[in-house]
């Protein structure tokens, strides 16, 4: 299991090198139009066609929400454009309300890409040295850091899986990585690493408890089982909530959800099957 996650961390990188992160306008800049038709919705080809006509509009995406609305990207359009846009949607296939409109500039966006890439970086800094603190009685068993080590490789996995799905979905599907996704990265990182925690910490517990009298590889299997339990538990209701969120919840939170469905599945996994064996990994051939 671990080398089949190994092989999925990998595909994931590929993925993401293959075909690249595809950004919405959080990022790269841009305008966000989110409205709702009285009557029945056009189809997004007829709806991007008209949108496309409009003078100063480019890279128009469009995406339903809900059963009656429509999500548009498209370039940053100053607001003669926008109520251009607006007229020529209502004129065509009739009244509309607008629910939001969001309009970023390139610079913006920038500034918001390097703060969230930073926000990880620290993150993951951050879990490293506390787990270092925390589990630093467990120095006679394995080195001071390897615990937040090991829990940083497991977050790595946790984050980039979600990050390969949703380059499949950015190339076949146009879904885009907003603000809302990192959101939904550094709330995996949390949701991970308390994961793990648990099973470190009656790791220490067993250590402490049964001293030089077991191997520690026999330590951690142990600690795992006491644990499992709990962790599948937690996590069921856990995602019970979040595919609720993703079936009936709102378009704007709705890939939101979804990451989060696959970042706490994979955040219960790799406690047991990364975390744990690159632990026992670390301190192979020692005893307690």
């Amino acid at each position: 299991m671990f080398f089949f996650s190994v092989g999925l961390t990998i595909a994931a990188i590929v993925l993401v090198a293959t075909f690249g992160l595809r950004f919405g306008a959080d990022f790269k800049g841009g305008s966000v139009m989110e409205i709702v038709f009285n009557d029945q919705r056009p189809s997004v080809d007829e709806l991007g066609k008209v949108v496309s006509a409009v003078k100063g509009v480019s890279d128009v995406s469009v995406s339903p929400a809900g059963d009656k609305g429509a999500l548009l990207r498209l370039n940053d359009v100053d607001e003669e454009t926008h109520q251009n846009i607006l007229g020529a949607i209502s004129g065509k296939f009739g009244k509309i309300t607008e629910n939001r409109f969001d309009s970023i500039g390139p610079t913006v966006g920038n500034d918001l890409k390097s703060k969230s890439i930073k926000a990880i970086i620290i993150s993951l800094l951050a879990v490293v040295v506390y787990l270092a603190i925390v589990f630093r009685k467990l120095s006679l068993v394995l080195s001071p850091w390897a615990l937040g080590l090991s829990a940083v490789a497991a977050l790595v996995h946790d984050v980039l899986v979600p990050i390969g799905l949703f380059t499949l979905l950015g190339h076949y599907l146009n879904i885009e990585i907003t603000s809302v996704f990192v959101a939904a990265v550094l709330t995996i990182l949390g949701y991970s690493i308390s994961d793990s925690v648990v099973v470190f910490d009656r790791i220490r517990e067993n250590v402490l408890r049964f001293g030089a009298r077991e191997n520690f590889g026999e330590i951690v299997h142990k600690s795992i089982m006491q644990t499992l339990v709990r962790s599948l538990n937690t996590t069921f209701t856990v995602l019970l909530s979040l595919v609720a969120i993703f079936f009936f919840g709102g378009e704007s939170i709705k890939y939101f959800a979804l990451a989060l469905i696959v970042g706490v599945f994979c955040g219960a996994y790799s406690s047991i099957f990364i975390a744990s064996p690159i632990l026992v990994w670390w301190g192979r051939g020692r005893r307690t």
